[in-house]
């Protein structure tokens, strides 16, 4: 009787291709395995453009095609150095072949939009502020805004009470791996 072998790992660590271009959506790589992890399946490539979760900030979403086949990747994490994209094929029913094979170019693409919103830190002050501080503190926030404003940031005032949210452009180096709060 023959039994199910368990999936193999890669050799070695992804290739983290936002690390060459850090405003790259798109890349291409190559197949290692798809296999079911903890009920879920999941996409291991050789490279990948989507960063996984970490340090706070939300793992990117986006798909994985090639040849007709398309996956949907809803969470992307990073183990040991290897990156698991997991998600499902699309229009795949319970119990479906996928149509990836080991050893075959796929193009992945991440969605734009959300990529954009997650790596966006921003500085902001909540807290209860004694009502004689109150100007002194919004005075001081505003000073913050025009600064970063200056620099080419992205103003948002979310109500009417003294909280201003301050939200700038995050620049990634080869050195960070994620994004921090100021």
């Amino acid at each position: 009787m023959a039994t199910e072998a368990a999936p193999a790992r890669p050799a070695g660590p992804t290739r983290l291709v936002y690390f060459d271009d850090m405003w790259a959506l798109r890349s291409a790589a190559t197949v290692l395995a798809v296999q079911e992890e903890g009920g879920r399946v999941a996409v291991v490539l050789d490279a990948t453009v989507f960063y996984p979760q970490g340090g706070g900030q939300p793992a990117d979403t986006g798909a994985i095609s090639a040849a007709g086949t398309r996956f949907l990747v809803e969470d992307v994490r990073a183990k040991d150095g290897v990156v698991f994209h997991y998600g499902r094929f699309e229009g795949a029913g319970e119990g479906c072949r996928h149509g990836f094979k080991e050893g075959g170019c796929v193009s992945l693409e991440v969605d734009a939009e959300r990529r954009s919103l997650n790596s966006r830190p921003f500085v902001e002050y909540k807290g209860v502020i004694p009502p004689e501080q109150i100007q002194d503190k919004k005075n001081e926030l505003e000073r913050e805004a025009k600064r970063l404003i200056s620099e080419g940031a992205k103003i948002e005032k979310e109500s009417e009470y003294v909280e201003v949210r301050v939200i700038h452009p995050v620049i990634l180096t080869p050195n960070v791996h994620h994004w921090s709060r100021s």
